[in-house]
């Protein structure tokens, strides 16, 4: 299934790696100097134009990292992720 992140963005659930919030991971030097990496690599697409609120890592086989900005909350993305996963499994963990 795919996991729309704003905009006319949309990614398959299965490359997403991780969804993180932008407010609490960027304090982190650590995670500054990622974002950094990928963005002057070219790996880095924005998702809309508004102020990012989270971030989306993804790994597709034989294919660089891409990080994706997103304006979403990184808790409704989660929330999309979880509802798609709910709706195949037919309601029922």
């Amino acid at each position: 299934m795919y996991l729309h992140l704003g905009g006319s963005t949309v990614v398959l659930q299965s490359d997403i790696i991780g969804i993180f919030d932008m407010d609490n991971t960027t304090v982190s030097p650590h995670t500054r100097k990622f974002l950094n990496r990928v963005q002057k690599e070219g790996e880095m697409e924005m998702a809309s134009e508004d102020i990012p609120k989270s971030f989306v890592f993804c790994q597709v086989a034989g294919r660089p990292e891409t990080v994706y900005l997103s304006q979403l909350n990184p808790a409704t993305l989660q929330k999309r992720v979880t509802k798609t996963f709910m709706e195949e499994a037919g309601g029922a963990l």
